[in-house]
């Protein structure tokens, strides 16, 4: 994925960011995630833009999942739910179980 200098929160990814169980996610923290995150999965048919789940983990070696999209023609990417994976839930945070 091109890079994106601009990051847009939606209201639903902001809430997430207050409520995650394994506590507070900054939005510095998503920045790291994305700068050294990999594309674990994409969906294409997704409406208005085509997205990605991006695994990336951040400076201190937290694990983030960031679904987003970005935004075509523009220097834009829309963080649509960020959250840190459940290894109950996720093989190496990477696979579903």
């Amino acid at each position: 994925m091109k890079k994106c200098s601009r990051l847009k929160l939606s209201s639903h990814a902001k809430s997430e960011m207050l409520n995650e169980e394994y506590g507070f996610i900054r939005e510095e923290e998503i920045k790291e995630a994305i700068l050294n995150g990999e594309i674990i999965e994409e969906y294409p048919e997704d409406r208005p833009y085509s997205s990605c789940l991006i695994l990336g983990f951040t400076e201190k070696k937290r694990p983030l999942h960031i679904a987003c999209a970005p935004v075509p023609g523009e220097d834009l990417l829309i963080v649509i739910t960020i959250y840190q994976p459940s290894p109950s839930l996720w093989i190496d945070y990477r696979r579903r179980k």
